[in-house]
């Protein structure tokens, strides 16, 4: 569960270090974003000429949050960090890196990011 100005990781190779978020996409108005859905972030930080700048605006999806997510079977999920990987551009569910960092969410692919969750080290 994510607001407005929250910090996230990113969890892939796109140079990008820390994101901001900004806003939902497609959402209105709402207060709240959760795992495996679309959010607009700005960048913080990223390291010198990788392929995304400080102050670009972006779209992500999040692929961990440190607020626990239910099931349907039950059971709840947690992580470490709350992060993000970026999307190719708008309306594409393609990542922008080659790799994504660390564990997702079995959401994501539910969601229908495949090519995110193929890319994925491990899926919980």
């Amino acid at each position: 569960m994510l607001q407005l100005r929250t910090v996230l990781n990113v969890a892939d190779n796109t140079g990008a270090k820390k994101v901001s978020m900004i806003g939902m996409a497609k959402k209105g108005n709402r207060h709240y974003a959760y795992l495996g859905e679309i959010i607009n972030i700005t960048v913080m930080e990223a390291i010198p000429y990788a392929a995304v700048k400080e102050g670009e605006v972006l779209q992500a999806v999040i692929v961990r949050t440190k607020k626990e997510k239910r099931r349907k079977d039950g059971s709840y999920i947690r992580f470490d960090d709350n992060a993000c990987v970026i999307l190719a551009g708008p309306d594409i569910k393609d990542p922008k890196g080659t790799r994504i960092f660390g564990p997702i969410a079995k959401e994501i692919k539910e969601n229908g990011f495949n090519k995110i969750a193929s890319l994925a080290e491990e899926i919980y």
